[in-house]
């Protein structure tokens, strides 16, 4: 039984997109029920429901590592991300519903974008196949953060808890603040990676070699197929969900590093990642929700590492909620203050730093 449950308790992650058509398709009293799923109910369960540490045995690992189940679970949000995102396009265009009730289809669709879109976008985007990669690209385009697959996977995991990652929050910053700086930072530092990468292999870094300027074609391509389709409206719901599926990206990446540093060993070099560089969550909803993101830690310490067996390490620094709790209070920065400074302080002592 404990078996059959660690491989279907992932299909809860779908009641996201099942939310997001019911908002689409019925509008009403369910134009809202994403949100209030994903950041009243999960949040108020996860500090009923007990949490789990628990690891699985190297046995354990080898067969989830083979079970297809966990990657078809990944590879299905592809065309589910697309198909809302085509109905909610159509929906907004000519369906006959009141603005408040295109506002929460709008929601719904920004939260899927986050969710379905850029979280497995990232899941996939460490895989090894390339055309695993591409499906990580694809998503990500449903979002126009197509420069993620670059700055991520070569520059955040390289820099994380550190001065030099602009995804890795500071002590006492604003969420607000973090925005403007992770945003700009983080396409800027994309381009001058795919700048660094084209240098060493020759080429001219105003080449369609390029995967930055690939992108911005592509979502400009996009934009343009979206509101030749649907008009002014719907590309303008299109922008507004892939913000707030930025948004939701960098909610997350705030909480995950707010207030860790890693040791500078000599001037531009830093100690290596450890499990102590990241907030982890063993909150069972949050876990399932986002396919194990919470346990960051083993992410960063193995980044090929996948989902199903990412580890909990008791030397982590733990989330007082889990991550979409975590994320509706860092939207109030006092009240996030009060919650994690004294955590910061904490961690800081144990690991022999001073702010």
């Amino acid at each position: 039984m404990r078996k059959i449950w660690s491989e279907i308790k992932y299909l809860l992650g779908y009641i996201i997109p099942l939310g997001t058509y019911l908002t689409l398709y019925l509008g009403e009293r369910y134009s809202f029920i994403v949100p209030f799923y994903a950041f009243v109910v999960i949040p108020i369960l996860e500090m009923i429901l007990p949490q789990s540490t628990q690891n699985y045995t190297q046995a354990e690992e080898e067969s989830r590592l083979k079970n297809r189940f966990f990657d078809l679970m990944l590879y299905l949000n592809v065309p589910i991300q697309y198909a809302l995102l085509g109905y909610m396009l159509y929906q907004i265009s000519w369906g006959d519903f009141l603005w408040w009730e295109k506002v929460g289809m709008v929601i719904a669709m920004g939260i899927s974008c986050g969710v379905l879109g850029i979280n497995v976008a990232h899941e996939l985007g460490h895989r090894l196949t390339k055309w695993e990669q591409q499906l990580s690209k694809a998503l990500l385009l449903t979002s126009l953060y197509m420069h993620f697959f670059i700055e991520h996977n070569r520059g955040h995991h390289r820099n994380v808890s550190t001065p030099l990652d602009p995804a890795s929050a500071r002590y006492g910053e604003w969420i607000y603040l973090f925005y403007f700086r992770t945003i700009v930072g983080s396409w800027r530092s994309a381009w001058r990676l795919e700048k660094i990468r084209l240098e060493r292999l020759g080429q001219s870094v105003w080449s369609w070699k390029n995967e930055m300027i690939q992108f911005q074609v592509i979502q400009i391509l996009f934009l343009v197929l979206i509101g030749t389709i649907f008009g002014p409206v719907g590309l303008v719901a299109f922008i507004a969900s892939a913000i707030i599926g930025i948004l939701l990206l960098e909610t997350v990446n705030y909480i995950e590093h707010y207030g860790l540093r890693r040791r500078e060993i000599e001037p531009g070099v830093y100690e290596k990642v450890k499990p102590t560089h990241s907030w982890n969550s063993d909150h069972t909803l949050g876990r399932i929700m986002l396919y194990e993101l919470t346990r960051h830690s083993d992410h960063h310490y193995k980044a090929t590492r996948k989902y199903q067996v990412l580890r909990h390490f008791d030397e982590s620094p733990q989330l007082p909620l889990g991550y979409p709790g975590s994320m509706v209070v860092a939207m109030i920065p006092p009240l996030w203050f009060a919650l994690m400074n004294p955590r910061v302080k904490k961690w800081q002592m144990v690991n022999g730093f001073s702010n």
